[in-house]
């Protein structure tokens, strides 16, 4: 089983040091904030306010996990943007809301071999040109945004794309090249409408090798609705466990998880559409 990169957003030094010893892989800072609200208006999702000069505070903290910071799509202030990212030390740079390969060919120039390059497949037009976007060369990893990917192509939960079969049409693309790939988030294992334990499945029997662990890993009341405050260490080791476990299952299991899926997506999505 290939390595899963777990990540985790944060802002703050103690969150991320928290992060950190807790074994999580990844600390995700996060700039976007172009056209975010509008894409994502009346939805429960995180928006960004993050001031990029306090990514040296993060940074400063961070000794094993690595600093993965998203900046805002192509846009006029970029090469200002991605330049100060680097400085204050990133180790990742991810491009959003790429829409062709000439927004990689653009961000590869900019970022010039000095950060690992991440883009994020979240648009039907990236996904459309998922093949000369594999093409660019100095990309180190894609990462499927189902947010943004599911609002996109009009889809009412994120997660169709999943059980429809397009998660897998971009992973076996990816795998084809020998790209890595990781999508989505997962909630703590044991919550989620749709089980985190069943998404885990998904990443093994695809190949994945990244996901965003969701806010229930915070415990935040208001968010969670089983909030408690809860021991970081312990759940991530849950999730590392439970992919073990997974990485032993054998075909039989994985179709028999496929299907949970796809009958809990279309659970969801009838209570979606008869609000």
């Amino acid at each position: 089983m290939k390595h899963m990169n777990l990540m985790i957003l944060a802002a703050d030094p103690q969150s991320a040091r928290e992060a950190q010893n807790a074994g999580i892989d990844r600390i995700f800072y996060d700039l976007e904030w172009i056209g975010k609200a509008e894409r994502q208006h009346g939805r429960n999702t995180v928006k960004s306010n993050n001031n990029i000069d306090d990514i040296p505070t993060v940074r400063e903290v961070l000794k094993e996990s690595e600093l993965i910071v998203r900046t805002n799509p192509i846009h006029a202030y970029s090469k200002a943007e991605i330049d100060k990212a680097i400085t204050y030390g990133a180790d990742i740079l991810m491009l959003p809301m790429v829409m062709d390969q000439h927004d990689v060919e653009q961000y590869v120039k900019m970022v010039d071999d000095r950060a690992k390059i991440c883009i994020m497949i979240e648009t039907a037009a990236a996904m459309s040109r998922l093949d000369k976007i594999l093409a660019v060369p100095g990309v180190d990893e894609l990462f499927i945004g189902l947010n943004d990917l599911h609002i996109s192509m009009g889809l009412t939960f994120m997660f169709e794309l999943l059980s429809d079969g397009l998660v897998e049409y971009i992973a076996n693309k990816c795998n084809n090249v020998g790209m890595p790939f990781g999508f989505g988030g997962i909630a703590r294992i044991g919550e989620g409408d749709l089980p985190s334990d069943n998404i885990l499945g998904e990443h093994v029997r695809l190949g994945s090798t990244s996901v965003i662990l969701s806010r229930t890993f915070k415990g935040v009341v208001g968010v969670d609705k089983n909030a408690r405050k809860i021991n970081l260490a312990e759940e991530v080791a849950k999730v590392r466990n439970r992919m073990n476990e997974i990485a032993h299952w054998t075909a039989e299991q994985h179709t028999e998880n496929r299907k949970k899926i796809a009958e809990a997506v279309d659970v969801i999505i009838e209570k979606m559409q008869s609000k």
